[in-house]
């Protein structure tokens, strides 16, 4: 009796194995001739209005960078420190070679002799409205590219606030310093 039950387990089990029908059933690959439908194609076109999901980017101001048409003035969110940190952290890795650190054009990849960016600290550049930073970085501009596809859009925007911040880092005055700090800050003979 018991290894009758161990015979009927086994039996199921190699049965089971066998039944493979799920796995071989006719499938087409992509770009293959089909009779099934009238036009010959396997591969089905999109239904009208299909977004992939995650890409349905209505805000104009998130993922552009523009408020009615023009360049955005503002975030598209509150900017905190750690927003900034990591808007830092991406510069570092994305900006740096071609900016260096503090933005002023002369990174590792132009001192090997490719095509220096401008300065961020150029009036031009230092009076342009943030939106400008974040398509530049979406769309590309002159020989910099895109980096839409290695910067989620909200990394665009933290990179575009740390550039803020390294612009008023190079042109601070001391107006701009809290007043109870701006006493650590003045030269004593």
């Amino acid at each position: 009796m018991k290894y009758s039950k161990c015979l009927i387990s086994l039996l199921f089990s190699l049965v089971g194995c066998h039944q493979r029908d799920m796995e071989d059933q006719p499938r087409a690959d992509p770009l293959e001739a089909s009779a099934f439908f009238e036009d010959g194609q396997a591969a089905r076109p999109l239904v009208e209005g299909t977004v992939a999901r995650g890409h349905l980017r209505v805000d104009e101001h998130l993922f552009r960078g523009r408020v009615n048409g023009a360049p955005a003035g503002t975030f598209p969110f509150q900017i905190t420190r750690a927003d900034l940190e990591r808007g830092r952290e991406r510069y570092a890795v994305f900006c740096a070679p071609c900016h260096d650190l503090v933005g002023a054009g002369q990174g590792m990849v132009v001192r090997r002799g490719y095509q220096p960016p401008p300065s961020f600290h150029i009036d031009r550049l230092r009076q342009a409205p943030i939106g400008h930073f974040f398509q530049v970085m979406t769309e590309g501009l002159g020989a910099m590219p895109s980096y839409a596809h290695q910067v989620p859009p909200h990394d665009r925007w933290r990179i575009a606030a740390y550039v803020r911040a390294l612009q008023l880092s190079q042109h601070a005055l001391l107006d701009d310093v809290p007043p109870q700090e701006r006493e650590k800050l003045r030269w004593k003979p």
